[in-house]
């Protein structure tokens, strides 16, 4: 049933996506899928923020990131599972909807944070715009 598989991790806290990391091995495994792997950089192409930052400094984050992402990746799924990675830049769940898209996923497993503010009791914010506005399915899971 699912061919293409997003799984969305925010490095600045990978652990909150083992759960997630782990469903959707188990969901290639079962169908036979790939993963694709991503993370999304805080917004760096705005003109007032990337003047403070040198020339290449995006191109090193991704690069810097991009192997980070491969390392936590590495530890986590079973070399017989095909994963592909992207590292991209800007509001996250925007990103996300944008690689679903462009890889035609056909399910996005992702991770919610608990979030103490009332907007985010019941999902998160980025997990719910994702599920509104995802062309595919969307499993998310939430700290127990």
């Amino acid at each position: 049933m699912f061919k293409k598989i997003l799984v969305p991790i925010d490095m600045q806290e990978p652990a909150s996506a083992d759960k997630a990391l782990a469903m959707a091995v188990e969901e290639a495994q079962h169908h036979k899928a790939s993963l694709h792997v991503m993370t999304v950089l805080p917004g760096f192409g705005m003109p007032i923020v990337a003047s403070y930052f040198p020339p290449d400094a995006m191109k090193r984050a991704v690069q810097d990131t991009k192997k980070e992402l491969q390392e936590y990746v590495a530890k986590k799924v079973p070399a017989e599972v095909s994963v592909t990675f992207a590292v991209t830049e800007g509001t996250p769940y925007e990103r996300i909807l944008e690689e679903a898209q462009k890889i035609k996923a056909d399910l996005i497993v992702l991770h919610s944070h608990l979030r103490k503010h009332l907007n985010r009791v019941l999902l998160g914010s980025c997990a719910q715009r994702v599920v509104e506005h995802a062309h595919c399915s969307v499993t998310v899971l939430r700290d127990n």
